[in-house]
């Protein structure tokens, strides 16, 4: 997939079309949506740390496209109610909640967008459910944990002590965001991540899937991607070169061009044309 890269900001301000709190298992989550109620559902998934915030170099684009965006705070996040700890099923808990979240908002058909953490509750998303998803787009997703990625996360543990990454963390999630961050870290470091493995769960993914991920990912290597559009009935690969982990926020016109020729071209879709 090529595509001219340009040097450009890509930024969102508008107000969401609709938004509110849906309370499932003791806690709610704060949602929003954007476009037309009539138009295909593209539901973003933000990465770990994330908050819908994460996606604002994307969102005007795609309800520009003519997709109805659905975002979301995953629980512990953003504006959604805290959460204590991440217990061990966390990711696949998580994917139950988007598809209860969706149930409740009257949506029962649509294409998913998924970075990092998010690429894998998507995973989770279409593999239990293969006759709800249309299309994915999963972006530096994990499907188990290469060594690289545990040093990783302590340098993310001590940057997020100091401006800009602490401010940054403030804006996203409020005064609790050192234990957000802390009790995220101690999950992946304390809890014996190493058996996560979704590998046997990608064959039940049979969508049209477009697996990307930058050449230069800190944690994971590009191997990781391979793997997961290979496991997939209908993988595509866009491994980008000189590219880190966070393509949405790289690269976000090239990234945002990219999801739409796949959601347009994509067989069975339902995806509306683009110009």
């Amino acid at each position: 997939m090529l595509i001219q890269r340009k040097n450009m900001e890509i930024s969102h301000s508008e107000q969401p079309d609709d938004h509110g709190y849906y309370e499932i298992n003791g806690h709610k989550l704060y949602w929003e949506q954007y476009g037309s109620d009539d138009a295909p559902v593209l539901l973003l998934l933000h990465h770990g740390l994330g908050s819908i915030r994460s996606w604002q170099r994307q969102i005007s684009a795609f309800t520009n496209a003519g997709w109805r965006v659905i975002v979301y705070d995953r629980w512990g996040y953003g504006r959604s109610d805290s959460r204590p700890c991440f217990e061990e099923s966390f990711l696949l808990n998580d994917s139950e909640e988007a598809y209860a979240l969706l149930n409740h908002l009257g949506i029962h058909r649509l294409s998913l967008v998924g970075h990092s953490e998010g690429g894998s509750i998507a995973l989770l998303m279409a593999s239990a459910r293969p006759d709800l998803i249309d299309k994915m787009i999963v972006v530096a997703a994990h499907i188990y944990v290469e060594p690289k990625m545990l040093p990783r996360l302590e340098m993310i543990s001590e940057s997020s002590k100091q401006p800009p990454y602490s401010k940054a963390l403030d804006r996203e999630h409020g005064g609790r965001a050192r234990h957000l961050v802390d009790s995220w870290v101690r999950h992946w470091m304390e809890s014996k991540p190493q058996k996560l493995d979704m590998r046997e769960r990608l064959p039940k993914v049979t969508c049209p899937t477009l697996v990307i991920q930058g050449e230069l990912d800190e944690h994971a290597t590009p191997q990781h991607a391979v793997d997961i559009s290979e496991g997939v009935q209908d993988g595509q690969l866009w491994l980008i070169p000189d590219i880190h982990h966070m393509p949405p926020h790289e690269i976000p016109e090239e990234f945002n061009q990219g999801v739409l020729r796949f959601l347009a071209a994509s067989k069975h879709s339902q995806a509306p044309a683009l110009d």
